[in-house]
């Protein structure tokens, strides 16, 4: 079968080409030149940047940092366009659906845009439409960058990280967000896990006219959380928005361990003092032990215990090869003492979380896809308190919600039986060191005593003790061949070789080729 391209391919592979030259990327790629690339590149491409800035466990932190500011507006479709997908999507022209639907869209993103409209019962909503063509166009761009990443010098992020790993990643990751019925699936969860906070709300999903293509959704009315003129002339305290933003989305994290992967301002709004989640098609999960895990990590920090997050990093991480601990301890070390002196208030959890995510990415440690999303969606919190509430701190918040759940949610009872069974384990062989003690000075007075050890070297030691072992055995080989080759060519053994006895010879020539082995090894190793 023919693999050659097509001449749709061949067209855009010209135009991906034409860009990368015009960025020069044979000189590297800086973290803004990568923005730019990708902004050049259009609206697909846009989209692979924004997830890729959640990829701090494999990407520098500076890149993570410049394609966070990659924009959210891209250039809208035309209207006949979104005509034309609401139709293939319902059968039938949108008039049969809508009583009116504006034809300026109320925003466009790199893959669907909004727009105000009326059902036919007069029911104000907003239609996300998605972009016609746009999983072919993203499909079709994936498998080109594989190709791309070809073309990129192993001097720049290619020798950090496997982008075409990344790359799966992110269309796994893309393919779920262009469903809009998993999207309206994650507004009713969202819904739910919330319907007992007063302050929170979400846009109630109209099913009947939700596809994969088409979300209709009910048209919220309110402002974004960072119109600060608006809020404040309306009477909102910014800093209880503040508070409350942070407390739900701690919620979200450590309770229902799902949560908004993209809060940005233009996805959090307030209407009539609520805080409505907006957006719900980029969703993070965390499991119950991923819960569990942070949770000893972020006591780990208050009681600046090294050894605790060091355990946590271990379990949570998925290893491209095993870390060395000391190296591992090293680094979690030196990011204890930049933050370990500070109050509680000073601390940014939101660049805790991407220096220690440094330090995994340099022990070659995975983050699990879950945690990568919670790094994003912190960074996002961070800038909206900082422009909303400067003065409130999330790690106070956390702290506050983490302490009261962790004794809400105590089973003291268990706990007990617990402790108490362990105590009596303890008090039970304790018993018996005495009898150990005896048992072992008896034998060390017989002469018996013996001690194993159980040493552990570095790959770097046991590879140096291996080529040690092995240049003394060579050298002694070398030393026998000779001793015995000299004595062999003081008798009269045939057959001789020029004179020489031809198994003095032999064993002369042995010797120097074990030579040359050896010191050719040595100079190639030292390469």
């Amino acid at each position: 079968m023919s693999r050659e391209p097509s001449a749709e391919q061949t067209g855009r592979l010209r135009e991906i080409t034409a860009v990368l030259r015009k960025h020069n990327i044979t000189k590297g790629v800086t973290p803004e030149k990568l923005r730019m690339i990708l902004e050049d590149l259009g609206p697909t491409f846009i989209k692979i940047g924004q997830i890729m800035s959640m990829h701090s466990d494999v990407l520098p932190k500076r890149y993570c940092d410049e394609l966070m500011h990659l924009c959210y507006d891209v250039a809208p479709m035309p209207f006949t366009e979104v005509a034309e997908v609401i139709a293939s999507a319902y059968g039938q022209p949108f008039t049969e659906v809508f009583l009116e639907i504006d034809e300026t869209p109320l925003g466009s993103a790199s893959i669907a845009q909004v727009h105000r409209a009326v059902l036919l019962d007069g029911s104000p909503v907003v239609v996300k439409v998605q972009r016609k063509g746009i999983y072919a166009t993203m499909a079709r761009d994936i498998a080109l960058l594989h190709k791309a990443v070809k073309l990129v010098p192993p001097v720049s992020i290619k020798g950090m990280v496997d982008l075409n790993m990344v790359l799966d990643e992110l269309w796994s990751v893309t393919r779920e967000e262009m469903n809009f019925l998993t999207e309206a699936a994650n507004m009713e969860e969202f819904r739910k896990n919330n319907q007992d906070v007063a302050y929170v709300d979400t846009p109630k999903v109209y099913h009947e006219y939700t596809t994969m293509q088409v979300l209709v959704m009910e048209y919220v009315e309110g402002c974004g959380i960072n119109d600060k003129e608006y809020l404040t002339e309306n009477g909102y305290d910014l800093k209880e928005i503040g508070s409350k933003l942070v407390d739900n989305y701690i919620k979200q994290v450590m309770e229902d361990g799902f949560f908004h992967a993209d809060p940005h301002p233009g996805n959090v709004k307030v209407k009539e003092g609520k805080i409505v989640w907006m957006d719900m098609g980029m969703m993070g999960r965390l499991t119950d032990r991923d819960r569990e895990l942070i949770g000893k990590a972020v006591e780990g920090i208050a009681l600046n215990d090294i050894g605790v997050i060091q355990d946590v990093v271990m379990e949570l991480g998925e290893f491209k090869e095993r870390p060395d601990p000391s190296v591992l301890y090293e680094g979690i070390s030196g990011l204890m003492s930049r933050y370990g002196a500070l109050d509680l208030g000073q601390i940014d959890i939101a660049e805790v979380m991407m220096d220690l995510m440094e330090v995994m990415k340099e022990n070659k440690i995975i983050m699990p896809h879950g945690l990568t999303m919670l790094a994003r969606g912190l960074t996002h919190m961070e800038g909206v308190l900082a422009d909303i509430a400067p003065d409130i701190n999330m790690i106070e918040i956390a702290s506050r919600r983490m302490a009261g759940r962790y004794l809400m949610n105590r089973d003291w009872k268990k706990e007990l039986k617990n402790t108490g069974k362990t105590l009596f384990r303890s008090v039970h062989k304790a018993l018996d060191i005495p009898a150990l003690l005896s048992d072992m000075l008896h034998g060390y007075m017989k002469g018996q005593t013996k001690i194993n050890l159980d040493l552990h070297a570095s790959i770097e030691l046991e590879r140096l003790l291996r080529r040690l072992v092995r240049n003394i055995v060579m050298g002694l080989w070398v030393m026998a061949l000779l001793i015995s080759s000299s004595i062999i060519c003081t008798t009269d053994m045939k057959p001789k070789i020029m004179g020489i006895p031809a198994l003095g010879a032999f064993g002369y020539v042995i010797a120097f080729c074990i030579v040359m082995y050896v010191f050719l090894k040595h100079i190639f190793s030292r390469k």
